[in-house]
């Protein structure tokens, strides 16, 4: 029995794990395409039926390269550092509600669970840079380490606020209390300001200064190559897919189905001479696994996809700046609405009821 406990659990980590990186490969053919159509060149489009195949090639060349470690380095951090970096992104994923009733684990304290899984990923970046003894790799880990840590006060802070609106530390509870209204709807300036700590946490352009090239070469990577250099690289988009997934999952009702859709479809019931029971209809092939899978993926796919945006339209700023609209802009909005929400929800006698039974 406690073999096929074994086995069973390693069977849906897996499922959950190689679609992860699979996703990830084509996110990186997405996002070169996307970016080759907005700068109006043709992107990848030779290896495979319109270069879908040119992920996988890319890692095949990595994955073949001779491995060349710095003499000084120390070779034990120098290996573990883009291994701890790559495990603790992909750990988050295990408590994602993919569906009604698809996840590997409902854990009560899974929002916490995913914020600290996120941030102990820092300390891969730090001992890779370190341990690489360069200074180049050195200065973009502490880079790295500062703007990750400055960020995540802003992204803790704002799902607070999303929690005393809930009640609930669990994800799927979060996602149930959007039936209503979706919380983008009443919280947009805090989705504005968790998207732009999202895309710094994830140091991704123009907050990849962790990775300037014109300044640190290649920041905290710059002396890996071949396959430790892939684990970074897994690792990076595979934060940015669980991102995207969190954000929806806060902001954008999960894998609830879509509010316009069912309004479409009351629309099509009065003006046809069908007699459609909508409740049923959606009940029936909206709110199911697979459809509601395929929400989820549609809004973190439209997430990803201004990701990419962001990247190919704004030039990189200074460090300084960075840190400077993280403690004098985004905070004071962040601590104003912590203040207010609170205050609001009090007055207005709606208080959730996991809360107000504490």
């Amino acid at each position: 029995m406690i073999y096929f406990t074994t086995i069973i659990s390693i069977l849906e980590t897996l499922l959950v794990v190689l679609p992860a990186l699979l996703t990830v490969a084509f996110v990186t053919i997405s996002e070169r395409k996307t970016m080759a159509s907005m700068q109006r060149r043709l992107g990848p489009n030779i290896v495979g039926y319109y270069g879908l195949l040119q992920a996988f090639a890319d890692a095949l060349k990595l994955l073949l390269k001779e491995y060349i470690a710095p003499t000084q380095a120390n070779i034990i951090l120098f290996f573990l550092g883009p291994i701890i970096t790559l495990i603790f992104s992909l750990l988050g994923y295990a408590m994602i509600p993919y569906g009604s009733g698809l996840f590997i684990s409902d854990f009560n304290l899974g929002i916490l669970y995913v914020l600290a899984v996120s941030s102990l990923a820092t300390y891969g970046i730090l001992l890779a840079g370190w341990s690489a003894n360069s200074k180049y790799a050195f200065l973009g880990s502490l880079r790295s380490t500062a703007q990750l840590i400055s960020y995540e006060l802003i992204l803790s802070s704002v799902i607070l606020l999303v929690i005393l609106l809930t009640g609930s530390l669990n994800l799927t509870s979060i996602i149930e209390a959007q039936k209503a209204v979706y919380f983008i709807l009443p919280l947009f300036p805090l989705f504005i300001v968790f998207f732009i700590g999202c895309i710094a946490e994830t140091n991704r352009a123009p907050f990849d200064l962790a990775e300037a090239e014109s300044e640190l070469v290649s920041g905290f990577m710059t002396e890996h190559s071949a396959v430790i250099f892939v684990f970074f690289f897994l690792a990076e988009y595979a934060s940015i897919v669980l991102i995207c997934i969190l954000t929806s999952i806060l902001f954008l009702g999960g894998y609830l189905h879509f509010l316009p859709l069912e309004v479409l479809i009351n629309i099509f019931y009065l003006f046809s001479n069908y007699d459609i029971d909508c409740n049923n209809l959606l009940s029936g092939f909206l709110i199911n696994g697979t459809w509601s899978s395929l929400n989820l993926a549609f809004k973190t796919s439209v997430l990803i996809f201004v990701f990419i945006w962001i990247r190919a339209s704004f030039p990189r700023i200074r460090f300084d700046q960075l840190m400077s609209v993280c403690w004098t802009v985004l905070l004071p909005i962040v601590i104003g609405y912590i203040i207010l929400i609170p205050c609001i929800i009090y007055g207005l006698a709606i208080i959730p009821t996991n809360i107000s039974l504490l």
